[in-house]
Formats: structure tokens, C-alpha cells, sequence
């Protein structure tokens, strides 16, 4: 068994979904899959494996190396603030100087 078959295996299992579901969720047919996850294991094509690791929520990169990718800027901790931004974005201005005051004011009293 390879280490990417070992990791998809591992992601799989971690999720809790059985090869169907996984399968279902990928639309990747389950042959397939035993081909990634067998005995003798071949490697996905480029497209399939990015499926897979989005399906997974992991990086292609972990799956083909273990390591995960890093971007330069890490926006992982700010992707919690998306709808925020969004719904900032189609403010007036004068009311994100307030909102920004504000979040400034509380940011100051946690220091």
C-alpha cells in the first residue's frame, strides 16, 4: 500500500463515510476507488485526486506527501470572518468608520 493510498484510506475512515458514500459524494465510481485504495494501488489523475481532496478537506499535497501546503499569507484563520466581510463590504463607508471604531475599542480592552 502506498502512503497516499494509506492517507486516503486514513481521511476516509476519519470522516466516517464508507467507500459508497465516498463514492457519492466524489461521483467517483467505487472500481475506481479500489484502485486508489487496494492491494496494489495506482495513483488518481490529477483532476480525480483534487476531487478527492477537496471531498476530503484536505490538499492534494497532503495526500501525495503528508505535508499540507502553506501559503505565503495563511488565510485559514480568517475564513471564519467571510460572511462578515461580505456583509461589510456593501456598507457605507461612514458606517464601517464606526464598525471599525468599535471593533478597534474592543480589540484595545482585550489587550
Amino acid at each position: 500500500m502506498t502512503d497516499f493510498s494509506k492517507r486516503l484510506r486514513s481521511e476516509i475512515e476519519y470522516k466516517g463515510l464508507s467507500r459508497k458514500e465516498f463514492s457519492a459524494k466524489t461521483n467517483i465510481k467505487i472500481r475506481a476507488l479500489d484502485t486508489y485504495l487496494g492491494p496494489n494501488p495506482s495513483m488518481p489523475p490529477a483532476d480525480t485526486a483534487v476531487k478527492i481532496a477537496a471531498a476530503l478537506g484536505v490538499s492534494v499535497e497532503y495526500l501525495v506527501t503528508g505535508k499540507e501546503y502553506q501559503q505565503k499569507t495563511d488565510i485559514s484563520k480568517y475564513l471564519q470572518f467571510k460572511d462578515l466581510l461580505d456583509d461589510l463590504s456593501v456598507l457605507p463607508e461612514e458606517t464601517l468608520g464606526t464598525i471599525k471604531a468599535v471593533v478597534k475599542a474592543f480589540a484595545k480592552g482585550k489587550n
